[in-house]
């Protein structure tokens, strides 16, 4: 149907009826029908058209032939039914229809209109959709095929001991009490959306955090709230990277970063961290990849897969890069206050006040609470010369409206008073002993070496691919499932570009690392690919 030619025949029939629109309106309750004001104008305006139940409608109140009307026929017989009631054929299952479905028509709120399978021509099959090109180069093994086929396992009935990832509550670690409470508390005051950068006493916290880390600059609206850190890294992304824009992120690296800058039309330049040094960040290597394209540096510290914590030298000469590139820093802590033997973490921020830096964390590892998703980002140092970044950081930030709310409301439980998260990271605490315990094992199997992490709950072990003749880690990580019932996460799904490292979460007790260690020991004896 032409809505042109629909809106011409429907001028030209309430011209030769001599109606205007509140006539046609008006008329529509002699049919014990409603038709709405900006409804009928649309029609006349030709920017929309009726289904087939309303063109009849207003044939029979302009008494002309519905099909001419529509513009489907040049034939105009008009109708022989009285105006002053509902013809026959409106009241036989198409009325019905009406009444029973168009709400614009039994009395309520006009609704837009859509086309009937009369209106529109279907083809023989229907069309294949398939995923964006724009995925073709993103990866998440976290949760990719190895974890795809341990869920197929686990509804045969099968037990999978998932060392895959970092969720503390499977593993038996609980939200500290008080926080539950305070969110009982403020759920019926957290039913509306906050402000979209988050709720004042929230950033308060967090601004006052930022001031123990010694961030400078840090004010109220530096400060965003968000559904994880995972949502603000993919916004800063977003509002940062045009197509071809080069962002240094490191390998092995959380392999969100990659994702989110090959979506957001950037390209990710990976810099080795190195193992041998404690996978420090290898800062010659860093640096013969910046070009005329690179826009900003991504760490992350401490750093997952590896457990690595970046000392004050390494972060210092990172900073004099960043300064002598005119880059931005990315600096990505969700692990800060999971830190051991005694050892400080150092926010990269608190030492570039010259320069403009993004600083991540939140409270999903540090207290247990990776289902609540509340995460914020601190915007420090010289922004001044990031101010059209910002407004699109703001942009995005007010598009999703806000993070959530009753999560917000007990940052500032969360970051206040007692951390118990302290009583886990020292001798004698789970996360200690079972880093301890993990470091240990993972040693004394034959082919297996791994250096030892100094915070979060990561080890990033390397396997002797020669011993083992190992060509595919994706196939070692399989192999290991289907066998022993372990599921891991394989290096590359980190951006690491050999086939020889993969990570262990050791949130487990002790007893069933144990057991999972034998069982890769077991593994290994006989394994060959």
């Amino acid at each position: 149907m032409s809505s042109n030619k629909f809106s011409a025949r429907l001028k030209q029939a309430m011209s030769e009826a001599g109606m205007n629109q509140a006539d046609v309106i008006h008329s529509a309750a002699q049919y014990d029908k409603k038709l709405g004001k900006s409804q009928v104008s649309q029609y006349v305006s030709g920017k929309t058209t009726p289904r087939r139940d309303v063109m009849e409608l207003l044939a029979s109140i302009l008494d002309v032939d519905a099909a001419w009307l529509s513009g489907e026929t040049q034939a105009r017989s008009a109708q022989t039914h009285s105006p002053t009631r509902a013809p026959e054929r409106l009241e036989t299952a198409s009325s019905t229809k009406l009444n029973q479905n168009d709400s614009t028509i039994t009395g309520q709120a006009p609704i837009s209109e859509a086309p009937t399978p009369e209106q529109t021509p279907r083809s023989a099959t229907m069309r294949e959709f398939k995923k964006s090109s724009k995925l073709e180069n993103v990866l998440y093994d976290v949760r990719g095929p190895v974890v795809d086929e341990a869920a197929r396992l686990e509804k045969e009935g099968q037990r999978i001991l998932k060392l895959n990832i970092g969720n503390p509550a499977p593993f038996g670690f609980r939200t500290p009490d008080e926080v539950i409470q305070d969110m009982r508390h403020q759920l019926p005051e957290c039913e509306g959306y906050s402000d979209s950068r988050g709720l004042f006493s929230a950033r308060k916290a967090i601004m006052q955090y930022a001031q123990l880390k010694h961030i400078p600059n840090v004010d109220m609206d530096s400060i965003y709230t968000g559904n994880g850190v995972s949502e603000l890294i993919q916004l800063c992304m977003q509002a940062l990277l045009d197509n071809g824009d080069e962002i240094l992120i490191p390998a092995p690296d959380y392999p969100l970063w990659t994702a989110c800058a090959t979506l957001a039309g950037g390209t990710p330049v990976h810099y080795i961290c190195d193992e041998q040094s404690d996978w420090f960040p290898d800062l010659a290597d860093m640096e013969s990849k910046i070009t005329a394209r690179t826009k900003a540096l991504v760490i992350i510290n401490p750093n997952n897969p590896t457990g690595a914590l970046y000392p004050r030298e390494v972060l210092e000469q990172i900073v004099e890069l960043a300064r002598r590139h005119d880059l931005m820093i990315f600096s990505d802590e969700i692990y800060d206050r999971l830190v051991m033997d005694g050892l400080e973490h150092i926010s990269i921020a608190s030492l570039a006040p010259d320069l403009p830096c993004v600083t991540f964390s939140g409270l999903s590892k540090s207290h247990m609470i990776a289902g609540y998703r509340i995460g914020w980002m601190i915007f420090s140092g010289n922004m001044s010369c990031a101010k059209d970044f910002l407004l699109g950081i703001n942009m995005l930030s007010n598009m999703r409206l806000c993070s959530n709310v009753p999560a917000q409301s007990i940052v500032q439980t969360a970051l206040g008073g007692h951390q118990s998260v302290n009583n886990y990271i020292v001798p004698g605490g789970r996360i200690y002993e079972q880093r301890e315990y993990i470091y240990n094992a993972l040693n004394s199997i034959d082919g297996i070496t791994a250096v030892k992490p100094k915070a979060a709950f990561y080890i990033f072990p390397k396997i002797d691919v020669k011993k083992f003749n190992i060509t595919n880690d994706e196939q070692f990580a399989l192999d290991l499932l289907h066998q022993k019932k372990i599921l891991i996460t394989r290096g590359g799904g980190f951006n690491w570009g050999e086939p020889d490292h993969f990570r262990i979460v050791y949130l487990p007790r002790i007893e069933v690392l144990s057991e999972a260690m034998r069982d890769l020991e077991e593994f290994l004896a006989t394994y060959r690919q």
